[in-house]
């Protein structure tokens, strides 16, 4: 008798064994298919995510293109800083503008950063403001004895 004949409670070795490995295809392809289904949501998820933010750049262009217009910043510049447009007696002659040039520019003022103030230990930081005073409250002292 082979080993392929041979039978355990009623079925042939083959017959199980050909059970056994149709029943561990089965789970595989289930479990592939669980798996691809997952990835497939998630795929989408991220596809929405990205329609999102495509649209969000989109309202931040325009927007951006609405402040940068040139008119509403003349306005701005008009009314909260009190700016006008140059006059002619303002510009500049093309004589003006070569001894401009020969002369170099201009020279900055030596103002020490607040970097600076900090570490040589000076008192007044330019663009920082001053601590306040310290508070002079009372100290109470916790008595031991009661």
């Amino acid at each position: 008798m082979s080993l392929l004949s041979r039978r355990i409670r009623g079925f042939r070795l083959v017959d199980l064994v050909g059970l056994g490995l149709l029943v561990l295809i089965i789970v595989g392809v289930y479990l592939a298919k669980t798996m691809a289904g997952r990835e497939r949501a998630e795929i989408a998820t991220i596809e929405r995510q990205i329609k999102a933010e495509k649209t969000r750049i989109r309202l931040l262009q325009a927007e951006v293109a609405h402040l940068e217009q040139p008119g509403r910043i003349e306005r701005l510049s008009v009314s909260y800083l009190k700016m006008e447009p140059v006059t002619a007696s303002r510009e500049a002659t093309p004589d003006q503008i070569i001894d401009l040039a020969a002369k170099g520019p201009p020279k900055k003022d030596k103002a020490p950063s607040a970097v600076a103030a900090m570490v040589n230990g000076g008192d007044a930081i330019p663009g920082v403001p001053p601590p306040p005073p310290p508070e002079t409250m009372p100290m109470r002292v916790a008595e031991a004895g009661r």
